[in-house]
């Protein structure tokens, strides 16, 4: 006689004994639906990594973000080692977020040899030339709102590639674009520039993502083809670059809380006013008056 371990199949029967189904049927479903969500996850990225136009847009994001992040470490003196850590966390830390919150493991920004690869590029860039880098203020500005558009395209898009909703993509897409900035800062013992700067840093991106999401879902129904959705996707980040710049440059910054001298609230005397006790005085002259 066999066992029943999902080793030896049980013959099947033509009608069901007892009502009893064999542990190896609920083991051979359980084990299909496990194939069934490993060949999806490797379907997606297979879809992620076959398109060029995607892929190029993150390479490029990496490179420009981890410059600005590097070279933030060179002003501060450290050595190499804190400036490969900080280029690094720089260009993929947003994306790390990410592709946690999206459950894509491992994340790309340890997974993915390019990315790292490109990482450690600009890391030694910048390592290099930092004094003519250094020096070219509306360059470096330029390369972190070029970066602060790619990252919101490429954040937003991958967050909709895995099915993600529109509001889901957004919050995704800007975490992508702000988080490496945001780590950067913390780890070197600055404000974070999202914080910091009061020109349009975080505005821009959210501008992009929503967009982004736009284009996506357009995709998605068939209204725009591929080569359209290259199109709009440049000019997005066309889009918030030239916001980032244009705030710089004319100096438009968001307004703060509403500027006022005066307090509209009841005198203090009507809330603070206790009342006064006559404890010599019965209920019937307090009737009576």
């Amino acid at each position: 006689m066999g066992s029943y371990g999902c080793m030896t199949r049980i013959p099947p029967f033509d009608f069901p004994v007892m009502g009893v189904v064999p542990r190896c049927a609920i083991f051979d479903c359980c084990s299909e639906k496990k194939h069934e969500g490993k060949r999806g996850e490797q379907d997606m990225e297979i879809a992620l990594e076959s398109n060029g136009f995607f892929m190029g847009i993150e390479y490029l994001a990496t490179f420009c973000c981890g410059m600005v992040g590097g070279l933030a470490a060179v002003r501060k003196g450290y050595d190499v080692f804190a400036i490969l850590v900080t280029t690094w966390l720089t260009a993929l830390g947003g994306g790390i977020i990410r592709d946690v919150l999206l459950g894509a493991l491992p994340p790309a920004g340890v997974s993915d040899k390019g990315l790292v690869i490109t990482a450690l590029l600009a890391a030694v860039a910048v390592a290099i030339i930092y004094p003519e880098v250094d020096k070219l203020k509306w360059s470096m500005l330029s390369l972190d709102a070029l970066a602060l558009g790619l990252y919101a395209v490429n954040g937003t898009s991958k967050a909709m590639m895995y099915h993600m909703s529109g509001t889901t993509a957004v919050f995704l897409g800007m975490f992508t674009a702000l988080g490496g900035g945001l780590i950067r800062d913390m780890l070197i013992n600055e404000v974070p520039m999202v914080i910091r700067d009061k020109h349009w840093y975080a505005v821009p991106s959210a501008v992009g993502c929503v967009l982004t999401v736009l284009v996506c879902k357009g995709v998605n129904e068939g209204i725009v083809s591929f080569p359209a959705e290259v199109v709009l996707d440049v000019l997005i980040v066309v889009l918030v670059v030239a916001m980032r710049l244009i705030s710089v440059f004319f100096d438009i910054q968001l307004p703060g809380a509403l500027a006022r001298h005066n307090t509209y609230l009841p005198s203090e005397a009507k809330y603070l006013k206790r009342p006064v006790i006559h404890p010599d005085r019965n209920d019937d002259d307090i009737k009576r008056k």
